[in-house]
């Protein structure tokens, strides 16, 4: 079973979602108090599990409602996703795939693992 592992950094607090495995899987911004991240880990486990895929790196793709996952490639060339919330703000980021289908992989354990995940502090 995955968890959110919620940190204090130098700015601020940030959390990061692992898989069961303690792989990170998803990664938010820095917020600037401890009871606006855990807001933010709220809202990745309730948008994650009803988010449509986006799949931007084809041609002519579909635009989906939010919330939604958006896949798309960096200026590296590596596949990302963003989670955006309902009001459309980005609300988790993953790391850069090589393949889209690792990617892709990525948003299914988000889906999975955030809804039930347990929220830990470092």
């Amino acid at each position: 079973m995955g968890k959110f592992v919620l940190k204090k950094t130098a700015t601020g607090f940030k959390f990061d979602l692992k898989a069961g495995n303690g792989e990170v899987i998803a990664t938010s911004e820095v917020y600037t108090t401890d009871d606006a991240c855990k807001k933010g880990i709220a809202s990745v486990a309730k948008n994650a599990p009803i988010a449509a895929v986006e799949n931007q790196t084809v041609e002519g793709y579909a635009e989906e409602k939010h919330p939604k996952f958006e896949v798309y490639t960096d200026k590296a060339g590596e596949y990302r996703f963003r989670l955006k919330a309902t009001n459309g703000q980005v609300i988790a980021v993953s790391e850069g795939y090589k393949a889209l289908a690792g990617c892709l992989n990525g948003v299914e354990s988000v889906k999975k693992n955030a809804p039930e995940a347990e929220t830990v502090e470092e």
